[in-house]
């Protein structure tokens, strides 16, 4: 049993820290899930709470959970009316230039027998919008350059922060094995940072989550945890993939994904 970290809590809302390497759903080969735990994470409310976005196996952090169905209802209506605000931490395996900006490409799903499926850059794609800033820079211990950098997610395209990080700052995140070379990390190094959903006539859900261990083996330590949040914008409708392996298809679940 996984003993999560709860980092929010009240009577409709649960936010976890999802451990990397637990996808949401049960892959196609087997073994451990979220699902698995959804029991254990009752914590004494009838029904067991709901998954209202989604975050690749490989991706830690903010995790929002909705406690009811009318809950779930106003949680997904809030990530479609972009009352939501993401940050995501990353590490780039590379030099970034400049310190800030915004990446817009629009993105497009495509899939081959030989290499499975992967989102790419596409003109005629949906639109995909990341703001970004440059947190640390450090040098590993092999004389490679690695960047600690912010996202902020305007939409929620699958796999969109992957994808802006390699065609958009001109390097995959460290560990990626679909849009880089899968070294330097046992993981795709992307953690949410933090979480916030406003609420009528409510005070917001709000949450951060520390980083993971491997993020400061890498050397990205407190600078990384000063991540702040900002003007509520974040959000979308688009469909997400929950595995982020070339070999498994994209999960047919609807929720905002960006990771």
């Amino acid at each position: 049993m996984i003993d999560f970290s709860i980092l929010f809590e009240d009577g409709e809302a649960l936010v976890i820290d999802k451990p990397a390497g637990l996808p949401l759903d049960r892959p196609r080969a087997g073994g451990e899930a979220l699902e698995d735990h959804l029991d254990a994470l009752r914590f004494g409310f009838v029904r067991e709470p709901a998954p209202v976005h989604r975050l690749d196996r490989d991706t830690s952090g903010c995790l929002l959970l909705a406690r009811n169905p009318k809950a779930l209802k106003r949680f997904s209506a809030a990530f479609e009316a972009r009352q939501v605000e993401k940050v995501y931490l990353g590490i780039v395996g590379g030099e970034v230039e400049g310190d800030e900006g915004t990446i817009e490409l629009s993105l497009s799903k495509i899939s081959s027998e030989k290499d499975g499926w992967r989102m790419i850059p596409a003109r005629k794609g949906k639109p995909a919008v990341t703001h970004w800033r440059v947190v640390s820079r450090k040098v590993g211990e092999s004389g490679a350059a690695m960047t600690l950098v912010e996202f902020r997610p305007e939409t929620g395209r699958t796999h969109q922060i992957r994808v802006h990080a390699l065609a958009g700052l001109g390097h995959a995140l460290v560990g990626d094995p679909i849009y880089g070379s899968g070294e330097g990390a046992a993981r795709t190094m992307l953690h949410a940072a933090a979480l916030t959903v406003m609420r009528e006539g409510k005070p917001p859900v709000a949450a951060v989550a520390p980083l993971p261990f491997d993020f400061t083996v890498l050397g990205f330590g407190e600078e990384g945890e000063a991540a702040e949040t900002g003007p509520a914008h974040t959000g979308s409708d688009e469909t997400g993939s929950e595995e982020t392996g070339s070999d498994e298809a994209a999960s047919d679940e609807t929720g905002p994904h960006d990771a």
